[in-house]
């Protein structure tokens, strides 16, 4: 019998055609997508890696039946094929399958009997050294009847990996932690996120407000935090002033936001005479990791700039590309969006991007490259692009996403999280130390991705000039 072939129609082989010594063959190259919808389909969510040092972590194995899952379709779609019965199987597993190894599977036939018509087949797997993976034997009834249908293709399933942000992760924590003021961390969720981040190799906490409520929150969220510093702080008013001290005067790398408001912390920060300002405006990033598309998407402003105005514009994008240098995007594509693609006196956001643009030209604005105003589809797909006829560098590829105003940051953002399953880190840019804000609602991949940014930025980034007056945020 020859092996699997690639036509178009499969018919199965019935009990009385298989004959001893028949044989099929089948190969496939795993991928970690292979890995991840096995172990969702099965419900094999083992963290395995959770207890390894940060940087070991994220390392990806293959389940010994994924190894199992190719022979049983070996065996359904080619021999026997169509109609076959599983009834028995014994396999020996003989070495790990990783991310890019190449399995070949091969089936001969080494028995018969009339009786149930069944069928004893040996299986070998070897990988694409050699080197046997697994063998066994298996016995299944064979059909009887003749069956033929189209081969059909595999159905496409896209997974939510996030693999940028385990990049990020382990990046960040190769070089140890930071330490970090969490400015009022009075609630389960403000604390767990300060130590999953210190437990991630990315942070070392400094918890900053009353003492007896933040003591209070860890034993609600079941967190050790001994070994934490503390550091006593009334209210949280206080915290948010004491917090942003211990920054400014070097002894905190990074702040981070517990469970006072956003408005309270950026008071602080933003205080004239005692905040983190610099000469850059204040802004907010995030750095969206959306499944299915090729590499991160910087989207800002959409936390904290209302309705910022040309100059504002122009240290929200300085701040993004700064943000992105530090990612390893070398020259960012800056797309300034609007609704349109074509200037429009009677809408300022296509203003502001022309003449946004024109400061890049006149390098007022360096280190990326910038187009706009861009409509968001033409921004982020080159069909887009092309079916509007536009050339440009950026068009279709863009890396930055400038919006026009808070509501169209934080609506595109959202809709990407909620609608396209993507993460979103958020980091507050353009003061003297990163600024982590976490939400009661993001997930701990996501909390991890804002400290590790926060981290490398922190890392990466040329230190500012404080500036004694800022226009407010």
């Amino acid at each position: 019998m020859p092996d699997t072939d690639q036509t178009a129609t499969v018919r199965n082989h019935t009990y009385a055609e298989i004959a001893v010594g028949d044989r099929a063959t089948l190969t496939r190259t795993l991928g970690e997508d292979d890995i991840r919808l096995f172990a969702l389909a099965g419900g094999d969510l083992n963290p395995g890696d959770a207890a390894l040092p940060p940087a070991e972590r994220f390392e990806l194995l293959a389940q010994g039946l994924w190894a199992g899952g190719m022979l049983t379709s070996l065996l359904g779609t080619e021999l026997p094929g169509a109609g076959a019965a599983y009834l028995g199987q014994a396999l020996d597993f003989h070495a790990p399958l990783l991310p890019g190894d190449t399995l070949t599977i091969t089936v001969t036939v080494t028995g018969k009997q009339d009786e149930g018509s069944r069928v004893m087949l040996d299986c070998h797997g070897t990988n694409q050294r050699g080197e046997a993976v697994l063998s066994g034997k298996v016995t299944l009834r064979a059909p009887e009847e003749v069956i033929s249908h189209p081969r059909g293709d595999r159905p496409g399933v896209r997974l939510s990996t996030h693999d940028a942000f385990r990049r990020l992760m382990v990046e960040a924590a190769a070089s140890g932690p930071l330490l970090t003021a969490i400015a009022h961390p009075c609630s389960a969720a403000a604390i767990a996120a300060a130590h999953e981040a210190a437990e991630a190799g990315l942070i070392t906490p400094v918890l900053v407000g009353p003492q007896a409520k933040i003591r209070a929150a860890a034993e609600a969220a079941g967190a050790d935090i001994s070994r934490y510093r503390i550091e006593d702080a009334p209210h949280s008013h206080a915290a948010a002033e004491q917090a942003v001290a211990l920054v400014r005067k070097g002894a905190a790398r990074l702040l981070m936001k517990g469970s006072l408001h956003t408005d309270e912390l950026m008071g602080a920060v933003l205080s004239t005479a005692s905040g983190l300002r610099t000469e850059r405006r204040v802004s907010h990033a995030y750095v969206m990791d959306v499944p299915g598309h090729p590499g991160p998407l910087i989207i800002t402003d959409a936390a904290i700039n209302i309705a910022p105005g040309l100059v504002e514009k122009a240290d929200i994008i300085r701040n993004a590309i700064a943000l992105a240098h530090v990612l390893g995007i070398e020259e960012p594509r800056v797309a300034i969006l609007s609704a349109v693609e074509t200037v429009n006196p009677a809408m300022r956001s296509t203003l502001d991007a022309a003449a946004l643009c024109k400061m890049a030209d006149r390098g007022q604005i360096s280190g990326g490259l910038l187009d706009g105003p861009l409509a968001f589809d033409n921004a982020i797909s080159e069909a887009a692009a092309r079916e509007k006829g536009i050339v440009s560098p950026v068009a279709g590829r863009a890396q930055i996403l400038v919006v026009p105003d808070i509501e169209a940051g934080n609506m595109l953002a959202k809709q990407l999280s909620f609608l396209g399953g993507a993460d979103a880190a958020g980091i507050v840019l353009g003061a003297r130390a990163p600024i982590i804000l976490a939400s009661r609602a993001d997930s701990l991949r996501t909390r991890l991705a804002s400290a590790a940014v926060a981290v490398l930025m922190a890392r990466g980034a040329a230190p500012q000039a404080p500036q004694a007056s800022q226009a407010g945020a």
